[in-house]
């Protein structure tokens, strides 16, 4: 909250900065600067077992190119849910988008049918280019609810969906449909993981499947060990996050991450375990998190 004093406050500092020299403003300008290159990280060796990516959205406004160098130098492999105009950008850092952003939205997925003809035609353009820029996989969404049930919704989805599935597959890539918490985006109807994988498989495709977020998925149900085991066929990506607050994977939060990771690990899973959280301590919280789930 910005009040009075505080205001007052920041002026002040501001008015003190524009008096110093010019050099030694210079030199704190660029020391901020330098907070978020790669210089400013230590190098992290992983066994990479575990094939983790990061949602840059979490990281500010860290230019992806100087980002892509970063997550590199602390043992990841890709970035997660970047928009088509920087899948270029993180291909020529030799880094792999792990989940491109599709056409879709929380409120606007394969749950309407009157959504349909506009997702395939969205998707089946974005599908071909996402080919040929090597990113293997499309976020997707569910849609909200607002008073339909879940036996329409899930009927509506596999309709949608199974049109786009030839596209898909003659292409290589796969669709994710990503599991969210009604608490946080309230109405959203792939909130639960039976729910979502009975999608998956009625659709029948090796090119659809979930995109299991651990953070969301602990708030709704829990037991995330029994069901990462049980659906394991049904899911082809996670996303990670502290349990309350969407924080750091540390030892202030309710989910033991080494034992989860262990459980995806044991399941032979060889997809993308990406990183999406709000940091407590900028770039060290990610290469903490690493550490933490190079299992």
């Amino acid at each position: 909250m910005i009040t009075r004093r505080s205001l007052l406050k920041s002026l002040a500092v501001g008015t003190a900065a524009t008096a110093l020299p010019g050099t030694l403003l210079a030199q704190q300008q660029g020391q901020r600067r330098n907070a978020n290159t790669a210089d400013a990280i230590e190098a992290l060796e992983v066994k990479g077992d575990i094939r983790q990516s990061v949602s840059k959205w979490t990281f500010g406004n860290i230019p992806m190119d100087e980002f892509c160098k970063i997550c590199k130098k602390i043992g990841m492999v890709g970035i997660d849910l970047v928009s088509e105009n920087e899948w270029d950008v993180v291909n020529s850092n030799d880094m792999i988008v792990s989940m491109g952003n599709g056409v879709d939205s929380i409120g606007f997925g394969f749950n309407r049918l009157q959504n349909h003809d506009r997702l395939v035609e969205g998707f089946t353009r974005l599908i071909p280019i996402a080919a040929e820029k090597k990113v293997p996989n499309l976020i997707c969404f569910s849609g909200e609810r607002r008073g339909m049930s879940d036996d329409e919704g899930l009927a509506n989805c596999v309709v949608g969906l199974k049109r786009l599935m030839p596209v898909a597959e003659r292409h290589g890539i796969t669709l994710h449909m990503e599991l969210l918490n009604g608490n946080m985006h309230r109405d959203y109807q792939a909130d639960k993981t039976p729910w979502a994988a009975e999608i998956v498989n009625q659709v029948g495709s090796e090119r659809f499947k979930l995109l299991y977020d651990i953070f969301h998925m602990q708030i709704m149900e829990g037991n995330l060990i029994d069901n990462i085991k049980k659906y394991k066929d049904q899911i082809g990506s996670y996303h990670t996050g502290g349990v309350p607050g969407r924080r750091d994977l540390d030892d202030q939060q309710e989910i033991y991450y080494p034992a989860v990771m262990r459980a995806i690990k044991e399941t032979g899973f060889k997809g993308f375990v990406a990183h999406e959280f709000n940091p407590k301590n900028g770039l060290q919280s990610l290469r903490e998190a690493v550490k933490i789930c190079d299992v």
